[in-house]
């Protein structure tokens, strides 16, 4: 299953993937923006582990961000339980050598899109730090509305940041 995406294409993750992620995802400037989800250091066994994890779900909960059938980046989903299972988060990085480029742009609304209709969703929401602007940007062009602000709601690497969420509605 390919999703294309114009600039990029989404795919399934692939055991070989773990080369080309695990230095991208190493990098200081990616993982700063990300939940502790993802360890740092970000070793081959980290990748190893998050893709053969991903390869277990059917349907596909993490897709590739890819060019050329590189993986740069990563876009998924975490489905909410019980109450909250007509929701889910979005999480999505992509590795600095291609910041810029459109590719969470492009990515964004597709993969938004497969998530509704796969895991009848009503809802998808993101959480980022209010310091994240491409982020945000990328989020309000694939219709992503900011429904809130959180006051010194997360911390990372020992700092407190505040927090925005933002929402899709099917």
């Amino acid at each position: 299953m390919k999703i294309d995406c114009g600039v990029c294409v989404l795919r399934p993750f692939q055991a070989s993937d773990a080369e080309s992620i695990t230095p991208l995802l190493n990098d200081r400037d990616v993982w700063i923006n990300l939940s502790d989800r993802v360890p740092h250091p970000y070793r081959r066994e980290d990748a190893d582990a998050f893709i053969a994890a991903a390869m277990q779900k059917s349907p596909v909960e993490n897709f590739a961000i890819c060019l050329d059938d590189r993986a740069v980046g990563s876009i998924g989903f975490f489905l909410g339980t019980g109450i909250g299972r007509v929701s889910a988060e979005v999480g999505y990085w992509i590795g600095k050598p291609y910041w810029g480029r459109g590719l969470l742009s492009a990515a964004l609304p597709p993969a938004t899109t497969y998530a509704i209709e796969h895991f009848e969703l009503t809802r998808v929401f993101a959480l980022l730090f209010s310091h994240n602007t491409a982020s945000m940007r990328a989020l309000e062009k694939a219709g992503y509305v900011r429904e809130g602000f959180m006051k010194q709601a997360t911390i990372k690497d020992g700092v407190v940041h505040d927090e925005y969420l933002y929402g899709y509605y099917a």
